[in-house]
């Protein structure tokens, strides 16, 4: 007794043990790929939140004796608005070099993921479902 439809049953392929380890490669590189869009959203957010606040900092008046309070942390810090720009201008370029990277690993995923399923759906065919509903 079955419960696939007769056209989807196929001729019985056996699953060999490296055939196992593409299936496990395959299910590690789509939970790190999730994993990575999660952070990348995350990175993404907080870098909107610096990108306002640059242009917040931008309209203010050029007073030195203004002092604005800037998060470090879990600290904040009283810094005048020269030095509050130059610490943003940092902050903003380590944003970009974290998503940069994140950009990165997360194409390498894919393309991982691209590789085993071309090798997995040539061997199994409709016996095996490999999309991830991304």
């Amino acid at each position: 007794m079955s419960l696939l439809p007769p056209e989807d049953e196929g001729d019985g392929v056996e699953v060999a043990w490296e055939d196992q380890q593409r299936i496990n490669t395959f299910s590690k590189l789509n939970n790190r790929l999730t994993d990575l869009q999660d952070l990348l959203k995350i990175k993404n957010e907080e870098k909107e939140y610096y990108d306002d606040l640059s242009t917040e900092l931008e309209l203010s008046d050029e007073d030195e004796n203004e002092f604005i309070l800037y998060k470090l942390g879990d600290s904040f810090f009283k810094l005048n608005l020269r030095d509050a720009r130059k610490q943003l201008k940092s902050d903003l370029k380590k944003y970009e070099n974290e998503i940069e990277e994140l950009e990165i690993k997360k194409g390498n995923c894919e393309n991982g993921m691209k590789e085993l399923k071309v090798q997995l759906y040539a061997k199994f065919g409709k016996q095996i479902n490999l999309e991830t509903g991304l």
